[in-house]
């Protein structure tokens, strides 16, 4: 009888995800079927998005940068586990409204590293919470492109995702979708000529609900024609005779018999400042009640785990702000504002002083 205490074997098959009673099984197949219509939907959408995508990291790198692909193709754990490394970095950014669902990146550590390399402006870098915190940023930019394509094609405007959160793992404890679900693989060039490879997972019911979404919004766009076709011939009329006709304009060469001159009057345009403005003010107040993480950091070091490990109750971190500096205002994790520190009350306060400009936010 069995002391309780699972085997090796056993813990093995727990990680991977497979059932410990399958395992002996046969191999799983290496193509699982899918939609058609469904695989068809994302590759057009994602393929739309490579451009933008390619051009948002370039920006935050300062390199340029280049996707290739998508290839859309549906899988499942086993088979997505069986193409990673043994130690990745995966990226959680869950679609919250619109088609609310799982949606993950996964990506190799030396993919991660490069990223945060660029961003940083520094050669070999540790992947530390600072550096995924610049992964999660950088897949943040990916999403809102993808959902800009997203609401072009389905006309969805409430698709929303949560802030992604990059992490560090063994390949065996990421999180995926059960079951059968499609799966994006890029082959990304991060300017130094090396093919590093993407994964974008979509959950089952997320993919699916995308696809019906643009498939209807199809059907439902107006079809144009023109007013002459190969099928249709051009309607010709023959030219009455104006001469007969009181109380309307004569054509050149007819006489100008009864003809009685329309009253002009100028029109008057109505200003459309002050309705440009209400519908800015209407949009942006569909995410008013949104909470955001704000944050204000007094500086930053970095230490030797070894000096990390040494300290004690009195121990003085030098930081690399100077006394008087202003401080750092962060809106998720990203730089917005500078200001300087104040006591209300009992409290400790912040006085924005300065206002960081789109550029520079891009740029950080």
């Amino acid at each position: 009888m069995s002391d309780g205490a699972l085997s090796q074997a056993e813990i093995d098959a727990l990680l991977s995800g497979v059932d410990s009673s399958s395992m002996g099984g046969s191999a799983p197949s290496t193509a699982l079927p899918g939609s058609d219509e469904e695989r068809k939907a994302l590759h057009d959408l994602l393929t739309e998005t490579d451009e933008n995508q390619g051009r948002a990291l370039s920006t935050m790198t300062g390199t340029t940068v280049t996707f290739n692909g998508p290839e859309v193709s549906f899988s499942n754990r086993d088979l997505v586990l069986g193409q990673l490394p043994d130690q990745v970095v995966a990226v959680k950014a869950d679609f919250s409204t619109g088609f609310p669902g799982e949606h993950v990146f996964i990506m190799s550590e030396d993919m991660a590293k490069r990223i945060a390399s660029l961003l940083n402006k520094e050669d070999n870098i540790v992947l530390d919470e600072m550096a995924l915190s610049m992964i999660g940023e950088v897949v943040s930019q990916l999403i809102g492109t993808q959902i800009t394509a997203l609401t072009k094609a389905t006309n969805n405007t409430s698709i929303a995702s949560v802030s992604p959160e990059a992490t560090n793992v063994p390949k065996a404890v990421i999180a995926l979708p059960n079951g059968t679900f499609p799966v994006a693989l890029y082959n990304i060039d991060l300017g130094d000529g090396t093919q590093r490879q993407l994964w974008e997972i979509y959950g089952p019911t997320v993919s699916s609900n995308i696809a019906k979404a643009i498939a209807s919004a199809t059907k439902k766009a107006p079809v144009r024609q023109s007013a002459t076709t190969d099928s249709q011939p051009a309607i010709v009329t023959a030219m009455p005779n104006m001469s007969n006709i009181q109380g309307t304009m004569p054509m050149p060469g007819y006489p100008m018999t009864g003809y009685t001159p329309p009253n002009v009057q100028s029109v008057q345009f109505p200003n459309l400042l002050p309705q440009n403005a209400a519908m800015e003010q209407g949009n942006i107040g569909l995410i008013m009640d949104v909470f955001m993480e704000m944050t204000v950091e007094l500086g930053r070091t970095r230490k030797l785990i070894k000096e990390i490990l040494s300290m004690g109750e009195g121990t003085i971190i030098e930081l690399d702000k100077l006394a008087g500096e202003p401080v750092d205002i962060l809106v998720n994790h990203k730089l917005i504002a500078k200001g300087e520190v104040v006591v209300i009350d009992e409290n400790f306060g912040v006085r924005v002083t300065e206002i960081v400009s789109p550029a520079d936010r891009v740029s950080e």
